[in-house]
């Protein structure tokens, strides 16, 4: 079999493994991720700023391992490994919360879900990365995405149809359920091939001031940008306050992933086309529009178009951003860039999700909105200078 060939069959095979080890995932958490909010505040008694204090610590603690599970990943080669452990995680965190009797389990329970979001996601993105070329990285981050999405868009329309009332029993059926699909996920890694032959590295010379002067720039922006990109548990709440019921609620957040389901791949193939700083640049502006919208907007009628767009920016920059870190990576340190990228991310929604809580509390609801959407208009203006030029593919 020609190597062209062989690598064809790689990228088939590996990324629609991975893409449906994310799509049961996904079905297992967002089952449960868009009415945890609420449980939270109307079963439990959690305020939004004890909410934020959840997300954003379960959130920081997981990116601190990000880093180091790609780094680990690329020294050992054991991506694969770390993959698998990071989902089963999934499932031991919708146990949990099924034993929970208050927000401090829940807490818990997070931690352990962002845990194993921490230790799975670089391996995962670079075993993405070694099953394709430079020149379709978007292709299959956006395929993978699609997948991503797509299990997401299912388990909501679940936790919609399971959602006849906000009651604890009926909550507590949508958690069991949701455990099924969570023990599926990580049985599929067990079928993914590793990549490109790769050997153990004897000293990783992973260091900041090596890295492309452009990545890192870009690295420093999106930091800044994620400080106003607080949880969806956030857009949730909004929704409820603007009159929404539980399972309207479900179907704005349906409609989100949704969108960005049916978009995340030719969005990625355009983006090996035209060039990242375009896609990207346009889902940062389109991020926000969606937040200005949200926080400043009283009708429920601009809700709907709203929540499509922010399903347009997702598609535009989530695989956007892991194809430009690959695409500016040496091979062997590509899981240490996107653990790198995902710790960086991670890291700011500690105080991106503990900004939004109390601003929440002290200025009001539109207050940590207005400031996402000033944040990422920051980021769109930023990143089309900083990508002027087209980056140099790996060697």
């Amino acid at each position: 079999m020609s190597r062209k060939k062989a690598q064809k069959k790689l990228f088939i095979s590996n990324i629609v493994l991975l893409g449906l080890v994310s799509f049961f995932t996904d079905i297992s958490t967002e089952m449960v991720y868009p009415i945890l909010p609420l449980y939270l505040s109307t079963v439990l008694g959690a305020s939004p700023a004890i909410i934020g204090v959840i997300e954003g610590i379960a959130e920081s603690l997981a990116s601190i391992l990000k880093l180091f599970s790609g780094m680990i990943a690329d020294k050992y080669n054991n991506k694969k490994q770390l993959a698998f452990m990071g989902y089963l995680a999934s499932f031991f965190n919708k146990f949990i919360i099924l034993m929970s009797a208050s927000w401090g389990g829940i807490f818990i329970a997070r931690i352990i879900d962002r845990f194993g979001k921490g230790i799975r996601t670089a391996p995962r993105d670079a075993l993405i990365a070694e099953s394709a070329e430079n020149s379709n990285f978007g292709k299959a981050y956006g395929l993978h995405k699609a997948f991503d999405m797509l299990g997401a868009s299912v388990g909501i329309l679940l936790a919609f149809f399971l959602m006849v009332s906000s009651d604890e029993s009926n909550f507590r059926n949508i958690f069991i359920i949701s455990m099924v699909p969570a023990l599926i996920g990580p049985l599929c890694v067990l079928f993914v091939r590793n990549g490109k032959k790769a050997t153990e590295v004897k000293k990783l010379d992973f260091k900041w001031k090596s890295l492309d002067t452009r990545l890192k720039m870009f690295l420093v922006i999106i930091f800044i940008f994620t400080l106003g990109n607080s949880s969806n548990s956030f857009i949730l709440l909004r929704a409820y306050n603007a009159g929404f019921s539980e399972r309207e609620a479900i179907l704005l957040y349906f409609l989100y992933n949704f969108i960005a389901s049916l978009l995340s791949y030719p969005v990625g193939k355009l983006s090996d086309k035209i060039g990242r700083k375009y896609t990207l640049c346009a889902g940062y502006f389109f991020y926000a529009v969606v937040y200005l919208g949200i926080g400043l907007s009283s009708s429920n009628f601009a809700f709907w178009g709203l929540f499509a767009i922010y399903g347009v920016y997702t598609a535009l920059t989530a695989g956007g951003e892991r194809a430009l870190i690959a695409e500016m990576t040496p091979p062997q340190l590509k899981g240490s860039a996107l653990g790198l990228h995902s710790a960086i991310v991670g890291i700011g929604l500690l105080p991106a999700s503990l900004i939004a809580g109390f601003l929440w509390d002290a200025a009001g609801q539109a207050a940590p909105f207005v400031l996402g959407g000033c944040l990422a208009l920051f980021a769109s203006i930023a990143v089309f200078f900083v990508l002027n030029k087209k980056p140099a593919l790996s060697k």
